[in-house]
């Protein structure tokens, strides 16, 4: 199928309409069925667990959430799908249903890690959203779990799999722009105030003590749930997680480098005075062994945009530059600056959108996914490659958090000569929520 009626099919199909001209023989056929279950569907997860049930020969047979409105909303987002998912609030009991053959993670970033090696240690194949862990530690955790357990384990970085920017990287690896050796990535948003949070008792409808889960126990305020835990540490990741994920890893696979050997990041909470602990401002600087650099400028509360998009990357060679504004697009320039190749994207990224900033293009990762399960294809972001670029991001907040600078170990990240941020590496436990490989 062409890549583009591939796009449009399945835009139909996640408005509510049916696919019909998917072939349904051998290894399609519906005895050859996947079976998913869906962790946190309030609004990233609704929309994974729609878009996967539009796949051929694909059923999400269960959803798993611990707060009411998040269930309503996963339950609507398969209304008319020939199986009514049931619904687990443990994932300890989900990962236990002997039928379900794969389990996608939207849940808060506390959670994709534990709840990756909890699925794959129990057979599951899983499909974990960006990022791939809380801390540096747990993604080292994970690419671990990939290879012990025998599991396909895939990260949301969905760019990986769209297939302009797989040809896009071809032409640079071919020397469209000559030798490599810098790229920005930048991601610009307007979000408000969190304002001061009031320390009371949960609501009825969330049950907080499965929602905190692996994370040690704090008492719920009411600015927390469900997305103001992004800008808290004790849960979130900030933006750097949060956004930056894509665009550097998109860097990181233009420039083809893995780990830094210095790291710089200056910023703040400067927007607004409230609860937010991550920075809403943030410079970060990756400099690599290769004589290879990155840089990442995130503005979460004023979204002034960069070369006219509010994300994007642009990567620098010695004969001309690639420009990419934040979906499946890029344009070519030569060394005197002129545009010699534009490749246009089906969708135009809204980076404001907090379910879906690339639209249906994500569709191409999902499928990747499932084809990769059933057999019939690759993994295009492996966990134990894609962990590589959210390190980098985890070592953007470590320095900013410190002193600013970080000197790493270029051959597997590690931060050297630093008590305090090596102290950040990895976090603490709630007792018994251990993740263990």
């Amino acid at each position: 199928m062409r890549r583009r009626d591939f796009v449009k099919n399945i835009s139909l199909a996640t408005a509510g309409l049916t696919i019909i001209n998917f072939p349904v023989r051998g290894k399609m056929a519906p005895s050859n069925k996947v079976i998913l279950g869906v962790m946190g569907v309030n609004s990233r997860g609704a929309y994974l667990a729609k878009s996967f049930s539009q796949l051929p020969n694909v059923e999400v047979a269960y959803i798993c959430d611990v707060e009411d409105k998040a269930i309503q909303n996963g339950f609507d987002a398969l209304k008319g799908a020939p199986r009514k998912p049931t619904l687990y609030k443990d994932i300890r009991k989900l990962v236990e249903q002997k039928d379900m053959d794969a389990l996608l993670i939207a849940a808060p970033d506390h959670w994709h890690a534990p709840a990756a090696i909890l699925g794959a240690s129990h057979g599951k194949h899983v499909y974990v959203e960006k990022p791939c862990g809380q801390n540096p530690y747990e993604g080292e955790l994970l690419a671990k779990a990939l290879h012990k357990y025998n599991r396909h384990i895939q990260m949301g970085n969905q760019r990986r799999s769209m297939p302009t920017l797989i040809e896009a990287v071809k032409e640079v690896r071919a020397g469209a722009i000559g030798n490599v050796y810098l790229a920005k990535a930048w991601y610009a948003n307007n979000r408000k105030s969190i304002g001061y949070g009031k320390k009371i008792a949960p609501p009825a409808t969330l049950d907080f003590e499965l929602w905190q889960g692996p994370a040690p126990r704090k008492d719920y305020q009411d600015n927390l749930v469900h997305y103001n835990w992004h800008w808290f540490w004790h849960w979130g990741t900030g933006e750097a997680c949060n956004n930056g994920t894509h665009e550097i890893d998109c860097c990181r696979w233009f420039l083809g480098v893995d780990f830094p050997q210095k790291v710089t990041s200056a910023g703040g909470r400067y927007a607004f005075k409230d609860d937010w602990q991550t920075p809403d401002t943030q410079i970060a600087c990756f400099e690599f062994a290769e004589g290879k650099s990155i840089t990442w400028e995130s503005r979460s509360c004023n979204n002034f945009p960069v070369e006219g998009a509010g994300r994007g990357f642009i990567i620098y060679g010695d004969k001309g530059s690639l420009v990419n504004l934040g979906g499946g697009d890029y344009k070519i320039f030569d060394e005197k600056n002129k545009l010699i190749k534009e490749v246009k994207s089906e969708v135009v990224a809204d980076p404001t959108n907090p379910v879906s900033a690339s639209g249906n293009l994500d569709l191409y990762h999902f499928d990747n996914f499932i084809k990769t399960v059933k057999g019939e294809s690759s993994l295009n972001s492996p966990v134990d490659e894609a962990y590589k670029s959210v390190l980098l991001c985890h070592l953007a907040n470590i320095a900013q958090r410190g002193s600013g600078v970080l000197h790493c170990n270029p051959s597997d990240g590690h931060i050297l000569n630093d008590d305090a941020s090596m102290g950040l590496w990895r976090r603490t436990y709630e007792p018994g929520w251990e993740p263990v490989v």
